[in-house]
């Protein structure tokens, strides 16, 4: 068995599960404890043989459900704790075994922090702790993350005053944000900043992951704030960010002209890249590379792409191409003068053959169609000069 986080949409209920298929369960009762504190046991997973990331709820139904409900509230979730089975494992003794071990700890968190830190200051690891609790070292690394948080802040948290994503946000500020944060708290909680707000607030009104950034993170200058729950780094100046990353993006961009590229165009950051806009194309055709800045810092290299106005006038201009290098380098005079004495060749070759010239009539005649008709050919000369030398044709004459 593996203990870890897991997405919510890699997670669907197992076909064994005996409730599989009914309509989804009663959560009533237990999602106000998971909206406030999260999900505290693991579930019960197994990965689905068929598909890669993708994995079946065998224990833990409920969770799920109240998990996807506070999704659907909030717009996120974090991802959820999973017991991961492996082949061989039996469900029912994972499944007792981590009832058990939730059961020995104090349902407070705080009281989980204090368990937790009293552990590491006897020389238990994180490893040590999650294994002797069946918690991922993930929630061990939470938990111990409350005792960043100034008194008041976690004596609120306590009481059950201060939601869950809320106190992980606060675990990322320096005391003296946190007591800025208290202070708007107690004067107007309303009006002060919760959930994804805090964070934004925290950062200025950016919250730059570290993951986001194109160049070495050792070239960064300024302040890198740590995610105390093991999962993230952001960045504490979001104005020093930006000029590093744009300096990245040039550069990446230089490459690329370098490599061929007809052209890099850099999009504004947060503007969005419409792809159904655009159509693939070959590099040897002449096709640009859009670079995508979301507000985040997060940059998308689209290779290969032309808007379709510009796919279809490069159509068109091959198209005229191949057809001009198909014609006949001969003037317009040129070509009529060919086709009258090909003609007269031809007539007066027929006259030699007349079987073969009525059967290409009846050839015509047999289909029935009104689209033929026979008429005498015009044998129309576009200048003097090419009626004389056809007049004097042999085949004409003929």
């Amino acid at each position: 068995m593996e203990l870890r986080h897991i997405p919510i949409d890699e997670l669907r209920p197992a076909a064994i599960n005996m409730r599989h298929g009914k309509r989804p369960p009663d959560i009533d009762d237990i999602l106000p404890s998971i909206r406030a504190r999260g999900i505290l046991q693991p579930l019960l997973v197994r990965p689905v043989e068929t598909e890669a990331n993708a994995y079946e709820i065998v224990a833990g139904r409920r969770r799920y459900f109240s998990a996807k409900a506070v999704r659907d509230e909030q717009g996120e979730v974090e991802p959820l704790p999973c017991a991961v089975m492996e082949p061989g494992d039996d469900a029912a003794a994972l499944e007792a075994s981590l009832i058990e071990n939730i059961a020995r700890l104090d349902p407070d968190e705080m009281s989980q922090y204090e368990c937790f830190a009293r552990l590491t200051r006897e020389g238990k690891s994180v490893a040590d702790i999650a294994a002797t609790f069946g918690l991922t070292e993930l929630m061990v690394k939470r938990r111990l993350a409350l005792g960043t948080l100034i008194a008041p802040i976690r004596a609120a948290y306590r009481a059950e005053k201060i939601d869950a994503a809320s106190i992980r946000h606060l675990t990322l500020a320096s005391q003296a944000k946190q007591k800025e944060w208290w202070k708007l708290w107690k004067e107007n909680r309303n009006a002060c900043p919760m959930g994804h707000r805090l964070k934004q607030w925290l950062f200025g009104g950016q919250s730059i992951a570290t993951g986001a950034a194109l160049f070495p993170l050792d070239t960064y200058e300024g302040e890198i704030v740590t995610d105390l729950f093991g999962e993230e780094g952001y960045f504490a100046d979001p104005d020093l960010f930006w000029r590093k990353q744009g300096e990245a993006i040039a550069a990446k961009a230089d490459a690329l002209r370098e490599a061929g590229w007809a052209e890099v165009i850099v999009m504004e950051p947060g503007e969005h890249f419409p792809a159904w806009d655009y159509e693939k194309v070959p590099k040897k055709k002449g096709s640009k590379v859009y670079v995508e800045v979301s507000g985040r810092g997060e940059v998308s290299f689209h290779e290969g792409y032309l808007s379709r106005v510009e796919a279809r006038r490069r159509e068109k201009k091959e198209g005229a191409e191949a057809a001009s290098s198909a014609r006949p380098e001969v003037t317009k005079a040129m070509r009529n003068y060919l086709e009258l004495h090909r003609h007269a060749a031809i007539r007066a070759e027929l006259l030699d053959h007349p079987g073969i010239a009525l059967r290409l009539m009846l050839a015509h005649a047999i289909a029935g169609s009104a689209l033929w008709q026979v008429t005498p050919e015009p044998q129309k000369a576009a200048s003097d000069a090419i009626a004389k030398s056809l007049a004097a044709n042999v085949a004409e004459c003929a």
